[in-house]
């Protein structure tokens, strides 16, 4: 009863049942209180492929106000290790334990049957929603989940590994069960039920995401106010495909035009200066397999520059989501009540894209194309300001990465 072993028994029946109910006793006990008051809330925010040289906050160039305010409140690290890809991390994330040991070496589309490499989340293991709501949090979930094996997430199940499955434990779960979605029209799951393909006008799924979770946030404050609660938020973005309105690209026209190298430079000699990064360091430099910035021909150069641009607004448009949730904290008057874990990332930024794509699964398969081929399509239908919207699922160049 000490909580030194979950789940808790359940509390005894203090009432004694006689023959007849008038000599009957009914006196159901209290049941025991496990949180003191004020137990905080906690929100967690884990953002999808954003590297540490992106955001103003530490010294890149990407708009993050809400990274700022949060770490002009709180602590930063910069020495905060994840690993190199996006299951394992989350698994570690939820439940503590090192990712193979819960089977979560790889991400769960290349699960198979070696030890730590199973994408089969073992019942010993319990997530952190489980832990703490046995001790009475409500718990929810929302956008991209990635640990569930894909032999299991068709609407026939197994739903035990599931978000609200019964081996995970979350109350509440909206968003999607692969490795990246559409922003325009993704495959939504809630709780157990996959939802119809949105299909709407202005539709982008941060910011569904953000009013979901207020929602919810303002239903438990209401219905529930003396049980603290945990949100794990964890948007698609900036994963590929970078998908955003073309006001936010359109934010850092010009803001890219000498290339990554150059960004390179001048966010490495900032985040020193800060003291983001020892003084000593030194830059690590450009692979071998990667093109120079000057190397590339001229013609392909307005291409790989918007490309940037979306990726910067989207990175923007996340950030002003995120504000959303620690606007709705305040306004309820429990943001000093609450525990806010802003991860920038669940790994580094992304090379997926390769030499830059309009298809971002023509890259991920191998297929072979050229730049030439891709800006073809790109004049063709629209020219570069449809770029980041629901024609294309574009990725940017590895080395903007």
């Amino acid at each position: 009863d000490d909580g030194s072993a979950l789940p808790f028994l359940p509390t005894p029946s203090g009432s004694k049942a006689e023959r007849i109910m008038q000599d009957s006793i009914y006196k159901p006990l209290p049941k025991p209180k496990r949180l003191a008051d004020n137990t905080p809330n906690i929100l967690i925010v884990l953002l999808d492929d954003a590297g540490p040289g992106l955001p103003d906050t530490h010294g890149g160039e990407v708009h993050t106000p809400t990274l700022s305010r949060i770490a002009k409140s709180g602590i930063s690290f910069n020495r905060f290790h994840t690993t190199a890809i996006c299951s394992p991390t989350r698994a570690a994330l939820l439940t503590g334990r090192n990712h193979h040991r819960i089977g979560q070496g790889v991400i769960s589309a290349l699960a198979n049957d070696w030890d730590g490499y199973t994408g089969m989340w073992p019942a010993t293991s319990a997530s952190l929603a489980r832990v703490l709501g046995e001790y009475g949090y409500a718990t929810s979930a929302y956008g991209k989940w990635h640990n569930t094996p894909e032999t299991d997430i068709s609407q026939a199940g197994p739903f035990e590994r599931w978000p609200t499955g019964r081996l995970v434990g979350f109350d509440y779960f909206y968003g999607f069960l692969t490795g990246e979605t559409s922003q325009y029209e993704p495959a939504l799951v809630e709780n157990l039920n996959r939802l119809p393909s949105k299909h709407e006008e202005g539709y982008h799924l941060t910011e569904d995401m953000a009013e979901k979770a207020i929602r919810w946030m303002r239903t438990q404050r209401a219905l529930a106010p003396e049980k603290p609660f945990l949100i794990y938020w964890a948007p698609g973005a900036v994963h590929g495909p970078h998908h955003v309105a073309r006001e936010w690209a359109d934010k850092y026209k010009g803001k890219f035009d000498d290339g990554w190298d150059a960004y390179r430079q001048r966010v490495f000699q900032r985040q020193k200066e800060m003291g983001y990064l020892p003084s000593e360091a030194t830059l690590t430099p450009r692979a071998d397999t990667m093109p120079a910035w000057d190397d590339i021909p001229s013609a392909e150069k307005p291409f790989q520059r918007r490309l940037m641009e979306i990726f910067a607004g989207f990175c923007e448009h996340t950030d002003a989501q995120v504000g959303k949730l620690i606007d709705e904290l305040e306004r309820q008057g429990i943001r000093d009540n609450t525990l806010v874990f802003y991860i920038w990332g669940d790994n580094g930024s992304s090379a997926e894209g390769q030499g830059g794509t309009i298809s971002e699964f023509l890259a991920q398969s191998g297929t072979a194309t050229t730049i030439d081929d891709h800006q073809r399509v790109v004049e063709d239908n629209g020219g570069l300001a449809d770029l980041g919207g629901p024609k294309y699922e574009n990725m940017y160049n590895a080395g903007w990465a």
